[in-house]
């Protein structure tokens, strides 16, 4: 008889509680092997490959493609007994090595049901632990594989007539709970007398109640399902909107100087293979701007009536809103204050891809201390931007265009930009908000200011 593992949804990220099944990359039947990849889960931050820890065959996919689950919960049951095509043989040990092998283990295989052992090319050959998803660990050194326990046989359905065992692979007897249908009353028409699908679907025909006619959504509504990343980002908003009293300052400026300066970088040869845009200066005069009021750099940590602290961040990881087909994302450039320029917008560049590509990893989304959204690419001038929640800042930028300008005592037309920064006012007060905006503003008026002021 096979012995069935069930894989549980792991936790991918930092303390996720569900993910979505975004799409099933196998079916029952299917071989697999260890770290293959299975199933694309959409977690409130990511979209991410699950690898499978077992080797086997899959006998049943438990949640359905689109379905949100709860982590722990099992999703998908594989086969590991070696009965099915391409899967190892399971090698008898001597009982000499059980305790070694015991202590060998990292986790338990009793703790850890991802635990597995595989052998390598070869009779004489020692076997070799096989890891499994990032983060079980694998303990260094060969081991040998224990002999396999046969599973008490567990007593199959008796047909109410007497009959032989009923014979139905898995699915088929999921599916026969799905639809309300007793396999022992079932004569099956597939090899050896085993039960198939079209057995169950011919039983459960004539007690299937008529479908009713479909039900043609309205053409004046349309009904959009909360969930990923969307939900993720309305509850943070909403937590952000409610908790941190924020304030929203504007200053239009003069940027032609830095597009000016913008086309010159693009021309140097250290900037040949990325992208230079008005964002890259911007995000320098922020960073500047951080490095000469690092207050702004901060959040507010509630002590639930132990005392309320301000924490001030001595690095600054650094947000950009991105708006992708999954929902708004939040990237962050990890320690972007020590990045040179041409580093610098080497990771804008590739945040942006990957967002927009849905490949961010939880690890990109987390983390940030002060962010920059660019409201500018949709054709807006100025917006009040929403606090990521943890952070104290959020600079918003507008579009760029050319307007009439007061420049050097004439009129002109020059290219204008208007930014926005919102802050929780328990942090920064209406000074410290004014002075960080000012500064940001005279850097993009005359990008030298970076260079006297870094």
């Amino acid at each position: 008889m096979g012995e069935v593992k069930q894989f549980r949804l792991p936790d991918v990220g930092e303390g996720l509680t569900e993910a979505e099944i975004v799409r099933w990359h196998v079916q029952p039947g299917d071989t697999v092997e260890v770290n293959q990849t299975i199933v694309d889960i959409e977690t409130a931050k990511a979209i991410v490959e699950l690898p499978c820890p077992f080797e086997g065959v899959v006998t049943a996919l438990l949640v359905e493609q689109g379905s949100t689950v709860d982590v722990g919960v099992p999703i998908i049951s594989v086969d590991v007994s070696g009965s099915g095509p391409g899967v190892a043989t399971p090698v008898s040990e001597p009982p000499a090595q059980a305790a070694a092998l015991k202590e060998d283990l990292v986790p338990s295989a009793a703790a850890d049901p991802g635990t597995h052992l595989a052998p390598d090319t070869g009779p004489d050959k020692p076997l070799k632990r096989q890891p499994v998803l990032v983060g079980y660990g694998v303990k260094p050194g060969a081991t040998r594989r224990r002999a396999r326990k046969q599973p008490a046989p567990v007593p199959r359905p008796q047909p109410v007539d007497g009959a032989a065992r009923v014979q139905a692979k898995p699915p088929v007897r999921k599916l026969a709970r799905d639809l309300g249908v007793d396999l022992s009353t079932l004569v099956g028409t597939g090899p050896n007398g085993s039960i198939t699908r079209d057995d169950v679907h011919q039983a459960a025909a004539p007690a299937a109640v008529p479908e009713a006619p479909p039900v043609v959504a309205s053409e004046r509504e349309e009904r959009i399902p909360v969930k990923g990343v969307r939900k993720s980002t309305a509850s943070a908003m909403v937590r952000s909107a409610f908790t941190a009293p924020q304030v929203t300052e504007f200053l239009q400026v003069d940027v032609t100087e830095m597009m000016e300066t913008v086309a010159r970088l693009r021309e140097l040869p250290e900037f040949a293979e990325v992208k230079v845009s008005p964002l890259l200066l911007v995000a320098r005069a922020l960073l500047t701007a951080v490095k000469r009021h690092p207050m702004i750099n901060s959040s507010w940590v509630d002590g639930n009536g132990a005392g309320d602290e301000i924490v001030v961040k001595h690095y600054v990881n650094l947000g950009i809103a991105a708006a992708t087909p999954r929902g708004l994302l939040v990237p962050t450039v990890k320690d972007a204050d020590r990045l040179s320029l041409p580093d610098l917008a080497a990771a804008l560049a590739g945040l942006a891809e990957t967002a927009r590509s849905g490949r961010s990893q939880p690890a990109d989304l987390t983390g940030g201390t002060i962010t920059i959204t660019n409201v500018g690419v949709f054709g807006v001038d100025a917006g009040t931007p929403i606090l990521t929640p943890g952070e104290a800042a959020i600079l918003a930028v507008g579009q760029i265009r050319d307007m009439p300008w007061v420049h050097e005592g004439e009129l002109a037309v020059r290219k204008v930009t208007t930014l926005s920064l919102a802050f929780d006012h328990r942090v920064v007060d209406g000074e410290l908000g004014s002075a960080v905006l000012r500064d940001v503003g005279a850097m993009l008026e005359n990008p030298l200011r970076m260079l006297a002021w870094s």
